[in-house]
């Protein structure tokens, strides 16, 4: 059980801010770094998408790598960060991991293969209806288009738990979450928890209906089966419908018409 905690330390982290205000530190880029390396010496010329760097090759077969997941969590030294890896073949995802280094677990999803939850067959829950729904949207600080959340459908869920990151997703592939909503993920954020979620029974898709890829905007929405999501996503039309004819700050309006459009 040490070994697992290994990760925290008695000083504060080294901690750099990228330019979109983001936290990084030195065990991301060097968590990535050791995974591009394993990536290449096994599978060279497959090209390696990254958080920290730019795509190392175009090919139609790219690994997608969030070295860690979380890392304000991993900074503020809790449990819930992990690394994703993910494969896609001409821009959708076919296999995802979902590491949990510090809890020991491993969630691993693969188009037509299922999903094993350390070694062990999962399956997302059978709740149908947003009122029983366990859900799992961003806190409403996070940015401009999340704090549109609270307007939105999650308020008639059965139970909310703010946050999360990738864990939220390996809970859903096991039936503890129902319903995971994201305002604001890059590719690299959400390849892996797609084949996790659906090889479980799950549907994961944005905010649209349309299925995820590495071209698809920020707004993702993952649910433990498709009764559940498609009750979600007509909510979450009708509620933007609604801010439609609402006040917005005029940074978001753009955002806003776009996901409804």
């Amino acid at each position: 059980m040490r070994g697992r905690w290994r990760w925290r330390t008695s000083s504060p982290l080294d901690v750099q801010w990228k330019a979109d205000a983001s936290p990084v530190t030195i065990a991301d880029r060097a968590v990535e770094r050791v995974l591009r390396v394993a990536i290449a010496s096994r599978f060279p010329g497959q090209g390696i998408l990254g958080e920290e760097e730019a795509v190392s090759i175009e090919r139609e077969l790219l690994w997608v790598v969030d070295p860690i997941d979380g890392t304000k969590s991993f900074i503020s030294g809790l449990p819930l960060f992990g690394t994703l890896v993910a494969v896609a073949v001409a821009g959708r995802p076919q296999v995802g991991v979902i590491e949990m280094p510090a809890l020991g677990e491993r969630f691993v999803g693969a188009t037509g293969e299922g999903t094993r939850f350390n070694g062990t067959s999962c399956r997302t829950s059978g709740v149908t209806r947003l009122c029983d729904a366990r859900l799992c949207p961003p806190p409403p600080i996070c940015s401009p288009a999340s704090r549109q959340l609270p307007f939105l459908p999650w308020r008639r869920g059965g139970m909310r738990r703010f946050g999360g990151d990738c864990y939220a997703y390996g809970l859903l592939s096991c039936g503890h979450v129902d319903l995971a909503v994201e305002a604001s993920l890059k590719p690299y954020d959400f390849m892996a928890p797609v084949p996790v979620g659906e090889g479980a029974g799950g549907v994961i898709t944005d905010w649209n209906g349309a299925p995820l890829k590495l071209s698809s905007g920020g707004r993702v929405m993952a649910a433990a089966n498709g009764a559940l999501h498609a009750e979600a996503l007509a909510l979450l039309s009708a509620a933007f419908e609604r801010l439609r004819g609402s006040e917005v700050e005029a940074a978001d309006a753009p955002s806003i018409r776009a996901a409804t459009q």
